[in-house]
Parts: C-alpha cells; sequence; structure tokens
C-alpha cells in the first residue's frame, strides 16, 4: 500500500499518523494543527450496549476503533501513531447516533429541537504499545425547528453520516443558540484534547 502524501512543493511525504476515520472534518482538523495523516478507516459495530452511558459509549467505540485499525495494518506500513476519535449526540441518556434514513434523521432532529444537548467525542491514540482515550463534552443549546425548516436540511443531505443527524459547521450551525465547552468536539474531533494527547504521548 502506497502510504505517501503528495504536499503542495511536490515534495512526497509520509503521513504522521493514521487516522482510524473516513471523515474529511477530522482530517482538516487535524491539518490545523499541523498534523499529515493516511486515512484508515476502522468499520465496527457501533451498537451500543443495554444501559450504557453516551459518554461511556463513544469511550469505548474509540478505543474499539484504534484497535481495529492496529490490527489491519500490514508488515509493509510503517509503525505509525494510530488515531480514532467517535462521536455521539445525546439528550439524557438516549444516544443518537448516525440516521438510518431520512425518516430517522427527521425524528432525531424534531427530538433535538429546542433543546439542550450533549455531544460527547472520545479521541484515542494508539502508540508504542499503549491506547489513551480522552473525552470532551459540550453542552449545545438548540432553537425551536419548524417543520419547514426540518424538511429543508434533510433535502440538503447535509444530515447524513453524522451524529444527531446534523453538523454545527454547516446549515444547521444557525440553529444553535450557544454552547458550553468544544466547537471542535461538536465537529467531530477536539483539537485541544486531541494536541494533549499527542503532546502526552510525546509525539506532538
Amino acid at each position: 500500500m502506497d502510504t505517501s502524501i503528495q504536499h503542495g512543493s511536490g515534495v512526497v511525504l509520509e503521513p504522521q499518523i493514521y487516522l482510524a476515520s473516513r471523515s474529511p472534518r477530522r482530517v482538516e482538523l487535524l491539518k490545523q494543527l499541523g498534523i499529515r495523516c493516511q486515512s484508515l478507516p476502522a468499520d465496527i459495530d457501533e451498537t451500543a450496549l443495554f444501559n450504557e452511558s453516551p459518554a461511556d459509549y463513544v469511550i469505548r467505540l474509540a478505543r474499539q476503533k484504534a484497535e481495529a485499525c492496529l490490527a489491519n495494518l500490514t508488515p509493509a506500513q510503517p509503525i505509525l501513531p494510530i488515531l480514532a476519535a467517535d462521536t455521539t449526540v445525546a439528550l439524557g441518556s438516549l444516544i443518537l447516533g448516525k440516521p438510518v434514513d431520512d425518516k430517522d434523521a427527521k425524528a432525531m432532529l424534531k427530538t433535538l429541537s429546542g433543546t439542550k444537548h450533549e455531544v460527547h467525542t472520545a479521541v484515542a491514540l494508539a502508540f508504542a504499545g499503549n491506547i489513551e482515550v480522552v473525552i470532551s463534552t459540550t453542552i449545545v443549546e438548540m432553537m425551536e425547528l419548524t417543520e419547514s425548516q426540518l424538511d429543508a436540511y434533510i433535502a440538503t443531505g447535509e444530515h447524513l453520516d453524522k451524529a444527531g443527524s446534523y453538523g454545527i459547521q454547516g446549515r444547521a450551525g444557525a440553529w444553535v443558540k450557544r454552547i458550553e465547552g468544544s466547537y471542535t468536539g461538536v465537529m467531530g474531533l477536539p483539537i485541544y484534547e486531541t494536541m494533549l494527547l499527542l503532546s502526552k504521548s510525546g509525539f506532538y
């Protein structure tokens, strides 16, 4: 497998880390930290366990994604840190993950309309035989949404593959009255906590 990345100067550089995700948002957020990455998505069962809290849920999935990515590496691939993350939206103990279809997405957004809810993002780093996990929790206050607003948003397709069926960095950002916590955490990768995790490992 070719693990090189084409730099703007024309110089081919090795990725600094593997990212156990296909999320372009996470790739862009890592670029803010000056970190190159190669996406190696880890497909795992994301079903919540019985009575599992939203925080425990994302911590477990982030760790499992890092473990799965590590297990899938071949001897030909360079040894690099593996970063994994998982995000979920929670209203109390109710976990709102990615929608299965448009109907599911609209139902989620109706549930979140006019609420203060939490967005949990756990970040895991696998390196030098260890896996460490940190979590960021942000409170999001969302305005009351009308049927027409919901239908127009669903029509954009922006809700697809997003926890809670919305992305704060897109059109749904206009619905957010205020947040308490990490904006980038709501996007899917809290860069402050990620930087601390990488720094603690001696990488960043």
